[in-house]
């Protein structure tokens, strides 16, 4: 077990890397944060930070010096700065989950290996494999629709674009911008929900309820937790988080996105190996957060109950709507969680505020 006093390194100062740091000062460690960006919301609350770019090769092995263990909040980064790292000090999750999980298409190959199901899915290459792929769409169902995701990066609906039977292949390529795609069979889903796991340097693992995401414009607007899904429902959900993140090996967080069809069929969607935006509501209305989960997992210490005392409705604070931020504040049983960054254009995510349910006995 690393003792208080250590010091984490979180890759990324956004608003993961700066819930990741308070929740380890209230454990008593260090944090320093490496961002991209001077005044990052992370560098706000912690007194020692790096601002370099993520593939310089000095700052990256000075700042391994200087830390205990690393960790990161975002999977859109290059596999060789942990790689890096990895030389000097351990990255939690290790590279290895990494190089999965930032590759869609390779992300999708994977869980099909361990038995996870998918929606339906093919590489696409260019605009000729993609005529071919709409091709074969209009020989099953004229009306099938599709959505073509670029193979990295992208979020929040960005990096992607729904495809119909009859498209020009050669216009929606255009979206992609020369990146690798993957073609994805559109869901008819009842629902879309998320389950967050932790697992530590044991092999112990902690397991949140499915909570259920509601999206606008492609971006988390409300997590209802828990999800409104049968018992039975939610209790596959959970198995089949836990599976993927043995199978992983993962240390720290593993986010899994699911959908659930109409005839409660279970298909994963994506995977953060981080804390996600869905688990917010954890900060709140859980005995152990998701972000102290990640410090425990990652410090070796022993996981903290993942149980909710409390059912919640969080809200994302999006652009302009953090003006509204003195009327969630009002609100007795609301927690305001505001990210610190100064300005808000449309999409931004500048906080998030949680309504909390007390459980009943």
């Amino acid at each position: 077990m690393l003792a208080p006093g250590s010091t984490i390194g979180i890759l990324g100062g956004g608003q993961l890397g700066r819930m990741t740091a308070l929740a380890a000062a209230r454990l008593g460690y260090r944090s320093h944060i490496y961002t991209t960006e001077n005044d990052s919301p992370g560098v706000q609350v912690t007194s020692t930070y790096t601002v370099a770019s993520l593939d310089d090769e000095k700052a990256l092995a000075a700042f391994a010096k200087k830390v205990d263990v690393v960790t990161y909040e975002t999977e859109n980064i290059p596999l060789k700065t942990v790689e890096i790292i990895d030389k000097t000090v351990p990255a939690r999750p290790g590279a290895h989950v990494l190089e999965i999980t930032q590759d869609r298409l390779r992300e999708k190959d994977y869980l099909r290996s361990i038995d996870v199901d998918t929606a339906p899915y093919r590489e696409i290459t260019g605009p000729e494999a993609l005529a071919r792929a709409l091709h074969d769409m209009r020989q099953q169902d004229a009306s099938q629709r599709a959505i073509l995701k670029t193979v990295r990066m992208g979020y929040d609906g960005k990096g992607q674009v729904t495809v119909r039977s009859d498209s020009d292949p050669t216009a929606t390529w255009a979206h992609m911008n020369g990146s690798l795609g993957i073609l994805e069979g559109f869901v008819d889903f009842r629902c879309e929900i998320s389950v967050i796991v932790a697992r530590g340097l044991n092999g112990g693992i902690a397991t949140y309820a499915p909570v259920e995401n509601q999206h606008a414009n492609h971006i988390l607007d409300t997590t209802i937790a828990p999800a409104r899904i049968p018992p039975e429902t939610a209790m596959r959900a959970e198995a089949i988080a836990r599976h993927i993140a043995e199978k992983l090996d993962v240390i720290g967080l593993l986010a899994v996105e699911m959908f659930v069809t109409q005839d409660e069929q279970i298909l994963v969607n994506e995977l953060a190996p981080r804390p996600h935006n869905s688990g917010h509501w954890t900060m709140d209305a859980c005995y152990t957060s998701q972000f102290e989960q990640l410090v425990r997992a990652i410090c070796g210490l022993p996981l903290g109950s993942a149980e909710a005392h409390s059912d919640a409705v969080m809200r994302n604070l999006i652009g302009p709507d953090v003006a509204r931020w003195a009327d969630w504040v009002t609100e007795p049983m609301t927690k305001l969680h505001l990210y610190g960054k100064h300005e808000a254009p449309v999409g931004r995510k500048m906080g998030h505020a949680t309504r909390l349910i007390p459980k009943r006995d």
